[in-house]
């Protein structure tokens, strides 16, 4: 079993964090993730740097830049997680656009992927169709699964087309703006969850975008398995470092 299909059947409401890889410093990836294993995280997106993060905020982007001015790339990536699996055991995920795995090729991208120990990958811009007729195989094969989003406007034909097409967990994006860019959720992502919720799908939902305290992440798990939290993190990593990371698991885990 996959590890991340391991982690969604325990009994618990998940939380996962996402950092851009090569941020604040260059080598901060290993002792971030180990930190993050340490202060009782249960899955981590581990996001590739593009010059071009159409869906993401303005510190996501940001993060990016300096990552990639840091001299970040998917080689070092590689390099740098070679013996993750030594010292962390949650299921790791790698986030990024479709372009760098093409140009680093498919298979070959994936196979580092397996012998480092990655679990999955978010892909947002890989059609769900280019994903079944080219890649499907290849992703099996190395024993990864592709995670797929859905956000408020997926009809539910499409949702039902992306549940059969998952191995894993479903990621729900709360609103339609860019990542970081909500404070809260209203009537309308409430309504929206439990529209979800009942559905009934066969792969559990983890939402994503807007989750940035205790608060949200209640709110958030309340109709769904988990929860990701990526611009707040990264914009306390930018204030505080890597010290700062057990105290803010903790402020999100407090009930």
């Amino acid at each position: 079993m996959n590890r991340i299909q391991s982690k969604l059947s325990e009994d618990k409401k998940l939380l996962s964090i996402y950092f851009t890889a090569g941020y604040p410093k260059v080598n901060d990836t290993v002792e971030i993730l180990q930190q993050l294993e340490k202060s009782g995280v249960d899955i981590v997106e581990i996001g590739l740097p593009f010059s071009d993060p159409l869906a993401d905020g303005h510190t996501i982007q940001a993060s990016s830049q300096t990552a990639l001015k840091n001299g970040m790339t998917t080689d070092l990536l590689f390099r740098q997680l070679k013996d993750i699996r030594k010292t962390v055991s949650m299921p790791l995920i790698l986030m990024g656009y479709f372009n760098p795995v093409l140009q680093f090729g498919v298979e070959n991208f994936c196979k580092k992927c397996a012998e480092i120990g990655i679990d999955g990958l978010i892909l947002p811009d890989l059609p769900l169709a280019e994903y079944e007729e080219h890649y499907a195989e290849i992703f099996r094969k190395y024993n990864l699964i592709n995670i797929f989003l859905i956000t408020p406007q997926t009809s539910e034909e499409r949702i039902r087309q992306i549940d059969a097409a998952s191995e894993g967990f479903i990621y729900m994006v709360s609103s339609a703006s860019v990542t970081g860019s909500s404070s809260g959720f209203g009537e309308e992502q409430e309504a929206y969850f439990k529209r979800i919720a009942s559905l009934s799908l066969k792969n559990p939902q983890i939402i994503g975008f807007g989750i940035n305290n205790s608060e949200t992440f209640q709110q958030a798990t309340k109709h769904a398995k988990g929860a990701i939290i990526g611009s707040a993190f990264i914009k306390m990593l930018s204030e505080e470092g890597i010290t700062g990371i057990s105290a803010f698991i903790s402020a999100i885990r407090k009930v």
